[in-house]
């Protein structure tokens, strides 16, 4: 199961790694900080899912989820949205001799 967890932790810090290098192309190109949200590369890679999405959700018991949780995350930036889990599954899956004892080890 640790692997598993840490398997998940790699790709999302992969992935983290690469929404973030495309922010930094982007605002290098625009000689500005660009952001990417989660819900504009959710758009551009598959709108029709994205609003399908929305409209389970709007539509079944969960609506007010909808309003109060999903379109903040949405607006995030992508490499946040991965790279936070990305590294609790990271830690989580950790082997058992790594475990940090004390905070002066790091």
């Amino acid at each position: 199961m640790r692997f598993v967890v840490r398997l998940l932790g790699t790709w999302l810090l992969g992935l983290a790694l690469i929404l973030l290098i495309v922010d930094g192309t982007k605002s290098l190109g625009a000689s500005a900080l660009v952001l990417t949200s989660v819900g504009d590369m959710w758009g551009v890679v598959h709108l029709a899912s994205l609003q399908g999405f929305e409209q389970v959700l709007s539509q079944s018991a969960l609506g007010a989820l909808w309003a109060m949780v999903v379109v903040p995350v949405l607006g995030w930036p992508g490499w946040a949205v991965c790279g936070v889990p990305g590294a609790v599954f990271a830690y989580l899956g950790r082997s058992r001799g790594n475990k940090i004892q004390n905070f002066n080890q790091v």
